[in-house]
């Protein structure tokens, strides 16, 4: 989880169970100690988020001056264009290792101070700055929020909308259309995270889930109380049967109920999708879809 990027903390955090892993790996630091490969330490995507963004070219803005620029494409220009592009590639990878450089000696100079240190209490600190995440524990996936439906008494027959997050704080919205996120199936509840976030924006016990199917392969549907959730995700089989697994844990499965077919979300106005809590409701109704994972 912790390489994944799937633990939401500072770099110098990220730096220290670096540096734990290593004292559990190796024992007391010395220059003759093997050295993992810096991606097996530390998540890589931290130090591509260092380098600059690249630029992004301003497209031409009349059909001749389109065309001149795909005939200097073609020619002297193009390669010229090919060599810059080059150039910039060999100095992004520069930077990239100066800066897989620069991390590896802060993770070597803490790893420094942890001598004497065993490999029993190396293991344990490393999991204790772990378990500072409140999501510790749930497995995370990476799903896109596609739309939202809210539901009638009826339990259905509302159409499909573009969905619309309502975040922790009104100073960091999320926007509306597909979003990517971080969905956490856990013992207790299933959350919705930002990616990057270490709380949750949205969290549903599983006393305020009232059903969970899927329409195909890449689509999951999550219907809590008044609103079903439709996501986008390649992993609808782990999904379905972790939280089979956590309902039968739990003992809390009902006799199974159709669910309506997924319909496509038209364009329309976004709804607010309105934060969630964890009251517990009433028990738990599973009411897989035909075709749905078995428990």
């Amino acid at each position: 989880m912790v390489l994944r990027g799937y633990v939401p903390t500072s770099e110098e955090t990220l730096q220290t169970l670096a540096a734990l892993r290593l004292q559990s790996l190796n024992s007391d630091f010395s220059t003759h100690a093997p050295f993992p490969r810096l991606e097996e330490l530390f998540p890589p995507h931290v130090l591509h988020a260092r380098l600059p963004a690249p630029r992004r070219r301003t497209p031409a803005k009349c059909r001749g001056a389109r065309l001149r620029a795909g005939l200097l494409a073609g020619g002297l220009w193009g390669q010229a264009l090919a060599k810059q592009r080059a150039e910039r590639d060999q100095r992004l990878r520069g930077r990239l290792r100066e800066e897989g450089a620069s991390t590896m000696a802060a993770i070597v100079e803490k790893w420094k101070l942890l001598q004497g240190m065993g490999r029993p209490e190396a293991m344990a600190a490393y999991l204790a700055l772990v378990r500072e995440w409140p999501g510790f524990g749930s497995t995370l996936f990476d799903v896109d929020l596609r739309a939202v439906r809210p539901r009638g008494c009826g339990g259905g027959g509302q159409p499909w909308q573009q969905v619309a997050l309502t975040a922790l704080s009104p100073q960091s919205p999320l926007g509306a259309g597909p979003q990517r996120l971080w969905l956490g199936i856990g013992a207790k509840a299933v959350s919705l995270y930002k990616p990057g976030e270490p709380e949750p924006f949205d969290s549903f016990c599983y006393g305020r889930i009232s059903s969970f199917g899927a329409s195909d392969s890449s689509t999951f549907r999550l219907c809590v109380e008044d609103r079903d959730l439709l996501f986008e995700t390649s992993q609808v089989d782990e999904i379905a049967q972790l939280l089979n697994t956590y309902l039968a844990s739990a003992g809390a499965q009902q006799p199974p109920q159709l669910l309506e077919p997924v319909t496509s979300p038209p364009a329309s106005d976004p709804p607010a999708l309105p934060q969630g809590l964890c009251p517990v409701t009433g028990p738990w109704q599973h009411q897989p879809p035909v075709g749905s994972f078995p428990s």
